[in-house]
């Protein structure tokens, strides 16, 4: 055999063996109606962790484990706006996942789920990206995108590097084979783990983003080019409580710059829910500070 096929020989059998060394963390997650099974990564010791959107019932939860037994599961917890949910096993089974390094573009990456059997694809790491806020207002500090296939059943499953570490979790929520990072995934299941859920908070506004004209900028601290205008305020929420009309311009924040909805769904953190907070908005031309105090979104 000459040298180019042993290196390919050889090369062939580490991803074998980093798939190996992974799947003995993936499990099959079967929690849908009528489609084909996902997949989730052995996190602790009996808890699961998997996309939520993959959870299409909270009842009648299954898992299937590495040894081939298939045990009962309940929800620990569930964040729809990461698409991140625990899972809590009724017998423990699976190594716990072996955590890797932060990958880097370009870095080589495999996809290892176990929507039924146990399946696998290869690409590399593609772009990594963030912060960024998700449709259902959440946020990503971090994330991964990927040229590896995503096939059914695979969103749930472990991006994995070439020594079979996990790095990310992978779903197709967000469009395209994206994986949260490990970063994102801390920071997520430390709340659910806490109370099942991830606390956000709110002011109970509708806004949107526009642009400042010169004499307003030089009313507000930095000379902002854009603000929030308010065009809704939710009777009796946080906002008309504290004063906000429509037609304010929001501009700070807790002394914090507020340029775009960005900019508030941040700041707006679960250390802030329940604490007098100040606010800064254009009224008229003029600026005026209103206390408001942050409420907590209950969905």
């Amino acid at each position: 055999m000459t040298e180019a096929p042993q290196l390919l020989s050889r090369f062939s059998d580490d991803l074998a063996d980093a798939v190996a060394r992974a799947s003995a963390s993936i499990v099959r997650v079967d929690a849908r109606r009528r489609s084909n099974p996902a997949s989730g990564i052995t996190w602790a010791p009996g808890v699961v962790l998997t996309a939520d959107h993959v959870l299409e019932r909270e009842e009648d939860i299954t898992v299937g484990l590495p040894d081939g037994r298939e045990v009962a599961a309940q929800i620990v917890g569930r964040d729809p706006s990461t698409d991140l949910a625990l899972l809590r096993l009724a017998a423990e089974g699976g190594a716990v996942a072996a955590r890797g390094p932060d990958p880097r573009v370009g870095h080589f990456v495999l996809v290892v789920a176990r929507p039924g059997t146990l399946a696998a694809t290869a690409g590399v790491v593609s772009a990594i990206g963030g912060p960024a806020r998700t449709f259902r207002g959440g946020r990503l500090d971090a994330f991964i995108r990927t040229d590896a296939a995503m096939y059914p059943g695979f969103s749930g499953g472990a991006l994995v590097n070439s020594a079979g570490q996990v790095v990310g979790l992978m779903t197709t929520h967000f469009g395209g084979a994206l994986a949260l990072p490990l970063a994102v995934i801390d920071r997520v299941v430390g709340q659910l783990q806490a109370g099942g859920r991830v606390r956000r908070g709110y002011l109970g506004i509708t806004s949107q983003p526009i642009a400042l004209p010169p004499a307003l900028r030089a009313r507000a601290p930095g000379e902002p080019e854009t603000a929030l205008l308010v065009v809704g305020v939710e009777p009796g929420g946080p906002a008309e409580r504290g004063g906000m009309l429509v037609g304010d311009l929001l501009v700070g924040f807790a002394g914090q710059p507020v340029r775009d909805t960005d900019d508030l769904q941040v700041l707006l953190s679960a250390d802030r829910i329940g604490q007098p907070t100040e606010l800064l908005v254009l009224r008229g031309g003029e600026p005026k500070h209103l206390t408001v105090v942050v409420g907590e979104r209950s969905s």
